[in-house]
């Protein structure tokens, strides 16, 4: 038994209800997080090219914001959903990282603003191990599939 296996067997069998309401919470967060970068992209834009430490194509920036957009409000979705939970939560860490990095989180003092990104972060990691929980769609599609 491999070590991904056994910790999606822990995960199962610890995962108390009322962390599927936070799942749900987190999920929704992440996807008006997509919104908010899709309205204000150009910011966003500027923000990367200013605290990059080394040179970035503005092209190249462009497909970063597209992408992050993209994937924080589908994986939002599949969060809230709870379909590929881990998956998704693993794909949405990178993303919560260069939020925080583009921010300054980790280079300068700490601002109010990138709790909510950190707190994120923490959960996401979390649901990366725990899952989706007994209310998702994995969980009723499983007990489907049992009958």
């Amino acid at each position: 038994m491999s070590l991904v296996h056994k910790i999606e067997i822990w995960g199962d069998r610890h995962h108390p209800k009322f962390l599927d309401l936070v799942r749900i919470a987190l999920g929704v967060f992440l996807v008006l997080k997509g919104i908010a970068f899709m309205e204000n992209s150009a910011y966003l834009q500027d923000s990367i090219i200013n605290q990059s430490a080394v040179n970035i194509s503005p092209w190249l920036v462009i497909v970063l914001i597209y992408y992050m957009t993209f994937s924080l409000m589908v994986g939002g979705f599949f969060i809230v959903f709870g379909t590929l939970t881990r998956f998704s939560s693993l794909l949405q860490i990178p993303n919560v990282i260069i939020v925080l990095l583009v921010s300054g989180f980790f280079t300068t003092h700490l601002n109010t603003m990138e709790w909510p990104s950190v707190i994120a972060l923490c959960l996401l990691i979390l649901f990366a191990i725990l899952g989706s929980g007994p209310l998702s769609l994995d969980h009723f599609v499983s007990e489907i599939d049992e009958e």
